[in-house]
């Protein structure tokens, strides 16, 4: 990859999900999830997909994982095409690309504790083991801001701010190039939100990590993200520096997003 060339690039993105009726489950339609999106993401940059619930955002996050197969576009990262790979020729790229999922309590596995939980990664791509892989679990742990007498303990124990920093812990154990954070404190406490922004903010400026911020809450927006991406039924109609675009929407559509938020949440900074 040359200096110039971004992190991730992403080029007429299209996801359609066939509507199928009958007893023979015939297809009568296509719901149009995502439609043609495009963009690109520098080393270090936090690119925020906004927009309200069912626009297209966390399925066209899902799609650039491929997690979900895409219908139609190109997907590179480090400049290399990844959209038609298969499941085995994705596995090393997975490496480089990681999620924090929503809701902290169901994306974590309750019957392993968080020692284990960070490790999984580690030692599915044998990265380290024994004395190595303890030391890397606990600079892991402290990074987040968990304290080393959480590793031996449940998710259930924790509270739902904890239990996100156990996500991002996991997320961040093979370095990977780019984390996806797909309404990653959407279900947080508002005190909690800001705990969890400072640290996404931290690790960015600590690791140079590039990170895909896809949120419906444009103050939260406003606080982690370099750029912005409206998306609107799939498609983007508006995008720019988050600054410009939050106040000088040009969209109408953006316009609405913008004057539902009262001016002093969306112009305030999150402490913490």
């Amino acid at each position: 990859m040359t200096a110039t060339e971004p992190l991730l690039s992403v080029k007429g993105l299209v996801k359609h999900f066939p509507v199928k009726k009958g007893l023979l489950q015939r297809t009568v339609g296509q719901v149009h999830a995502v439609d043609g999106i495009s963009f690109d993401i520098g080393r270090g940059e936090t690119l925020g997909l906004v927009g309200e619930s069912g626009c297209g955002k966390s399925t066209a996050g899902k799609a650039i994982l491929k997690l979900i197969e895409p219908t139609a576009g190109e997907i590179r990262l480090h400049g290399k095409h990844i959209e038609g790979l298969s499941r085995r020729a994705m596995r090393p790229w997975r490496r480089q690309m990681q999620i924090v999922f929503q809701d902290p309590h169901s994306s974590l596995n309750p019957r392993l504790c968080v020692r284990d939980i960070i490790a999984e990664p580690l030692v599915n791509y044998g990265v380290a083991a024994g004395h190595a892989l303890k030391q890397r679990v606990a600079e892991l742990a402290l990074k987040v801001g968990l304290r080393a007498d959480a590793l031996p303990r449940y998710p259930h124990e924790f509270s739902g701010g904890q239990r996100q920093r156990i996500g991002i812990a996991r997320a961040l154990a093979l370095q990977p190039s780019l984390i996806v954070c797909d309404e990653p404190v959407s279900a947080l406490d508002v005190s909690v939100q800001a705990q969890m922004l400072n640290l996404f903010r931290a690790l960015q400026s600590d690791l140079g990590t590039a990170f895909l911020f896809i949120t419906h809450d444009l103050a939260v927006a406003r606080q982690v993200t370099d750029r912005i991406y409206v998306l609107y039924r799939g498609e983007i109609v508006e995008s720019g520096p988050t600054a410009d675009v939050l106040d000088r929407p040009q969209h109408p559509y953006t316009i609405r997003l913008v004057a539902s938020i009262p001016g002093s949440i969306l112009a305030g900074s999150v402490g913490g």
